[in-house]
């Protein structure tokens, strides 16, 4: 509890301490027998010592013309039951008010913990070597390429390559994962994560404005700023409920009297009714519940290693009808290997190959030098030139004089070559030397670890489609397809007939539903700007995952995309208890209060125990998948 709160606290329990007995002397008629100016100041002096904040804001806000906040119901209201005798009352409404504000600000503050604990990844030092010597200086001013000694239990302050030394390293303020990594020499590390019992040198590679922890800090801190719909809409409806039943209020005080006949006797019980209508209409039930609801839902995924750019994407996940999957590095490992060469010289086709893709950082090509190198090979890039790329298709170069194409059956008949079509499980790169074919290359890549218990989750969770998109043969998709049991699979597409399926898909959805697609964030960007949410895998270092997707999925586990959607509804269930609840019970009091039925105590209940019980349903949602 902060000390601005335990000052609350305090004022709050003298004030109780003078009121109950001045309630008992009340209501046992001890106090009849003194003046009224005497009563009234008695009462005034618990109800200052508990309210005298709440007064002196809403003669400040009104002053700055704001006029209709809770402040200022809750000086109007139990002004008026001063006003009219009810001294008792106007005490309680403030104490009982001030009580509900100080548990609102305790419960904000317990879900500020969980993403606080998110910040506290930010580095405050860097141990900075030059010229032999170290020295602890601000992350701020270490350069790209200087040398930092990280110590045993220090935070990573940058991101960088191991240059000296191995660890263990836990990456679960970043991942959520709990079991640490092994680091060595030439293994890159992430700022934020803790490093374990040896010291390691690194070699920075960003400047820390650019590094993972600071681009996880901003998402986090900037995710307020996207609200929800059902959020936006509490913001408008508080901004036009408020005067609305202020003047209700007044008109209640005013035509009352007049409507029941009641002359000016019944003036004070009207003005009673009108104060008890301010008390309950206050929205502040509303106002915090729902947003704190929403905080912590991020909050709660963020303890998973998700993190959620804002609460509008919390809510828009929840409705999630279709996931579309990108095949290669978030349903497959993306680790490619030659399985097989079919050629009648392997070693003369490999030799082409390896050349033709030195010059290309595609997984494919990587593997086909992987390949060449594992049998006694050294690429040598002198022996390449005019290299050309084609997306989707493969390339074009030339190799000691000779032109070679490598790439799939699209790439042979652009070029007019004739080929022979393999049936083979895996990707193929077929082999043309001259115009004339060789053979091909089989690589295949293994089904990612969790996937088919992944999509098995999501049908669990009623999402109606899985589709798969992947840029590989019609074979290779139906094989991982059936593997996986998703709903549909489209093959053979480049990066543009990846966004015209998802927006075809788009056009088939559910109405209200809501399309998920997810990619490594690296090559995806198009398909992950374009789809109602994107969801990047992998994204732990990776400056465009974090940039171009809604949701980011820290480590590489694909199931945490049905974790995203449980805690997701968990929250929106919440929230729409939240909402039905407090204006269910606020509208009946309301009712009840303008016929005379509810007192100022009801009220009391309706605006600060429905707001406690609110606060305390939201807190739920930080214990979602703990």
């Amino acid at each position: 509890m902060s000390g601005k709160q335990k000052k609350i606290l305090f004022r709050i329990i003298v004030s109780a301490v003078m009121f109950v007995p001045l309630f008992v002397a009340e209501h046992s008629g001890a106090l009849d027998r003194l003046p009224a100016p005497a009563v009234f100041a008695i009462f005034l002096v618990p109800y200052a010592v508990a309210g005298y904040d709440v007064v002196k804001k809403a003669f400040t806000n009104i002053s700055h013309g704001k006029l209709f906040d809770e402040n200022f119901l809750m000086t109007i209201a139990t002004f008026g039951a001063f006003g009219v005798g009810e001294y008792p009352e106007a005490v309680a409404v403030m104490l009982l008010y001030q009580t509900g504000e100080l548990f609102q600000s305790y419960a904000v503050g317990k879900s500020r913990q969980s993403i606080a604990e998110l910040m506290d990844m930010a580095p405050e030092y860097a141990n900075l070597e030059e010229n032999g010597s170290v020295r602890r200086v601000d992350p701020d001013d270490v350069e790209i390429g200087s040398i930092v000694v990280i110590k045993p239990g220090e935070k990573i302050p940058l991101d960088g390559i191991v240059t000296e030394g191995e660890t263990m390293i836990d990456t679960s303020a970043l991942t959520g994962e709990p079991v640490p990594r092994r680091a060595a020499v030439g293994d890159e590390l992430y700022s934020g994560c803790i490093n374990g019992a040896g010291t390691v040198k690194i070699r920075t590679t960003k400047e820390y404005d650019d590094s993972t922890v600071a681009k996880i800090l901003e998402l986090v801190e900037n995710a307020g700023e996207k609200k929800a719909r059902v959020e936006s809409f509490i913001t408008r409806f508080a901004k036009y409920y408020t005067p609305a039943v202020t003047f209700s209020a007044m008109a209640l005080a005013a035509a009352g009297p007049i409507i029941s006949g009641g002359g000016l006797a019944s003036v004070s019980d009207w003005i009673m009714r009108a104060c008890t209508f301010l008390v309950v209409s206050c929205p502040c039930a509303l106002v915090i519940s729902v947003p704190l609801g929403f905080f912590g839902g991020i909050g709660a995924a963020s303890k998973q290693g998700i993190l959620i750019k804002g609460s509008n994407y919390l809510e828009l996940v929840s409705r999630t009808d279709t996931v579309v999957f990108d095949k290669t590095g978030t349903l497959t490992k993306g680790e490619f290997r030659v399985n097989r060469i079919i050629a009648e010289d392997e070693d003369r086709l490999l030799c082409f190959a390896a050349h033709g893709e030195s010059c290309s950082t595609h997984p494919i090509a990587l593997s086909v030098m992987e390949e060449y190198i594992r049998r006694g090979g050294k690429p040598d890039t002198g022996r390449v030139s005019d290299v050309k790329e084609t997306a989707g298709h493969g390339i074009c170069a030339m190799v000691d004089g000779h032109s070679v194409l490598l790439g799939n059956g699209k790439l042979m008949d652009e070029y007019g070559v004739a080929y022979e079509k393999y049936e083979e499980p895996g990707t193929l790169v077929y082999v043309a030397v001259d115009g004339c074919f060789e053979g091909a290359l089989v690589i295949s890549d293994g089904i990612k670890e969790g996937a088919g218990e992944a999509i098995r989750e999501l049908k669990k969770l009623g999402v109606n489609r899985s589709v798969m998109l992947t840029g590989d043969r019609e074979e290779t998709a139906k094989a991982v397809s059936e593997a996986l049991k998703t709903d549909i699979y489209y093959a053979e597409l480049l990066p543009g007939d990846k966004v015209m399926k998802v927006e075809g898909l788009l056009r088939g959805e559910k109405k209200g539903g809501c399309l998920v697609f997810v990619g490594d964030g690296i090559n995806d960007a198009p398909v992950l700007a374009r789809a109602d949410v994107g969801i990047a895998m992998g994204a732990m270092g990776s400056d465009a995952a974090i940039e171009a997707a809604d949701i980011v999925l820290m480590d590489d586990d694909i199931r945490k995309i049905g974790t995203a959607i449980g805690i997701s509804r968990s929250t929106m269930n919440i929230v729409r208890q939240n909402i039905v609840f407090a204006l269910g019970v606020k509208l009946l009091v309301l009712i009840l209060s303008a016929f005379g039925v509810a007192n100022m105590w009801a009220a009391v209940f309706a605006d600060v125990g429905v707001c406690v019980l609110a606060i305390l349903n939201s807190m739920r949602t930080l214990n979602s998948f703990r």
